[in-house]
Formats: structure tokens, sequence, C-alpha cells
């Protein structure tokens, strides 16, 4: 009576086992793939359009940095953008600090 109670304890400590260790590489997988498609790929998108927004300056655009600054390129080097933010008021700020080009005539508006 003593050995019915005990094996079937043993038998079923014997047949609980975990997942495997494919079903963790699944899951590691599974968590990548998520991690990828809704972090990794949507930030990668953003940053090429902005490499692309930046690399179209031209003189005369309408601009907003990233500090919330509105002007007109007055001048652009290669890492810096000189901004005219009121008449005989330059700034000079870095390229990659501007985050928006706005449609010609928007400062007159403002």
């Amino acid at each position: 009576m003593l050995l019915d109670i005990l094996i079937p304890t043993a038998w079923a400590q014997q047949g609980a086992e975990g997942p495997g260790m494919l079903g963790m590489i699944g899951t590691m997988v599974l968590i990548f793939g998520v991690m990828y498609f809704m972090v990794i790929r949507p930030q990668s998108k953003r940053n090429k359009e902005h490499r692309a927004l930046v690399a179209g300056l031209a003189e005369g655009d309408e601009v907003v940095a990233t500090g919330g600054m509105v002007g007109k390129v007055a001048r652009l080097a290669d890492q810096f953008v000189t901004l005219e933010v009121a008449k005989n008021v330059q700034v000079k700020v870095q390229r990659q600090s501007i985050s928006t080009v706005l449609p010609k005539g928007t400062i007159k508006s403002l």
C-alpha cells in the first residue's frame, strides 16, 4: 500500500519535464522577431528619412531645429547650418539638429 502511493509519484516526477531546448530557442526567436518589427525596423526607417532630410537641405529652406527654433537656412557647411531667425540675426546649429523642413512662406505667417 505504501508502494502504491510512492510509485505514481515517481512516475509523475519523471514525466513532468519542462520545455526542452528547442522550445526555449523558439521562444527567443519569437521575442527577437517581435522586437525587430516593433522597435528596430521603425527606428531605422526614421533614421533613414532624417538623413535624407538633412542631406537635402538647401539655402532658403525654412526649417525647425530640435529646440523649437524656426529659421531660414542662410548658409550650409559640412556639419553646421546657419539659420536666420530674425532680420540680421543668425544662429549656427548642427545639421543633425534640423528636425523639419517647413513649406515656403511659413515664417511670414507666424
